[in-house]
């Protein structure tokens, strides 16, 4: 019997924020998660190749992903030119050993780069190699919102991309509890496309709020029962907000319970033991 694919549990380095980079390499190295994603832009280093490898060579743990820098705050990062970004992020990938680069849809006011999103994205992988995991986005919304008033449509082609062709998907499921989305049913909608996970949470507020996986309302833990379920092997990163922790300890209880929930629910469908709540 051939065996399934083991998904690797990777820490953004993103959950850190406020502390830096080089930081996140320390607490996955610690804390025994299997790889780290790069969030470039959250600090200098992130944005320099050579540091990044210098990383994970002397901490033992490799680079699985890299997010490229299309938020709203790096929109200067490398550049203004986004497919130069886009560029450049699979430049990282290769010299640090990562098989995927994380990127947002374009901004609707992104026209020229809106308008070639999907085929740009699909020539990118085909001429560099790397996986261009295309994540969920959401509509943008106030706490406000009067009923039946839907968000602002900020992204083109759109902010679902299991609605589109791309070959590699990003699940976050915070955007998931953002744009208030059937988490599951969009994991079935993306199909084999679905390469990438971000593992957090959210209690469906207008906020995105990147929760310790189980403390919010999403059926984060189903989700990976039920990937674990279908073989998926591909990444579960761990992208949570852990800004207003009142020290490292804190931070650090985080980022273990965080990897014990994806080990626990990962494991579960696969040896059919009964996941602890």
């Amino acid at each position: 019997m051939t065996e399934r694919p083991r998904p690797l549990v990777g820490l953004s380095t993103s959950s850190v924020y406020p502390e830096s980079s080089a930081r996140a390499f320390g607490y996955a190295a610690d804390l025994g998660y299997d790889a780290v994603e790069v969030m470039v832009g959250m600090d200098g280093l992130s944005q320099e190749i050579d540091a990044v490898a210098a990383l994970s060579a002397h901490h033992g743990v490799p680079v699985c992903s890299v997010h490229a820098p299309c938020l709203l705050f790096t929109q200067r990062v490398w550049g203004t030119e986004p497919w130069g970004k886009l560029e450049r992020s699979a430049e990282m990938a290769h010299a640090v050993g990562a098989d995927v680069v994380v990127v947002h849809p374009a901004f609707r006011w992104q026209r020229d780069y809106a308008r070639e999103f999907v085929d740009g994205i699909a020539a990118l992988e085909e001429s560099t190699g790397i996986a261009f995991a295309v994540e969920n986005m959401y509509p943008w919304r106030t706490s406000k919102r009067r009923k039946g008033q839907k968000g602002l449509e900020m992204y083109m082609p759109g902010w679902d991309p299991s609605t589109e062709t791309y070959a590699n998907t990003t699940l976050d499921v915070s955007h998931a509890s953002t744009a208030r989305s059937d988490l599951l049913a969009m994991a079935d909608a993306m199909g084999d496309s679905l390469r990438h996970i971000h593992l957090t949470d959210g209690s469906g507020s207008a906020k995105d709020e990147h929760l310790v996986p189980g403390r919010g309302a999403m059926p984060a833990a189903e989700l990976l029962q039920h990937l674990a379920g279908r073989g998926f092997g591909g990444h579960v990163v761990l992208e949570i907000n852990t800004r207003k922790v009142a020290d490292a300890d804190e931070r650090t209880a985080d980022l273990r319970e965080s990897l014990a929930f994806a080990r626990r629910h990962l494991g579960q469908a696969a040896t059919g033991e009964p996941a602890s709540p």
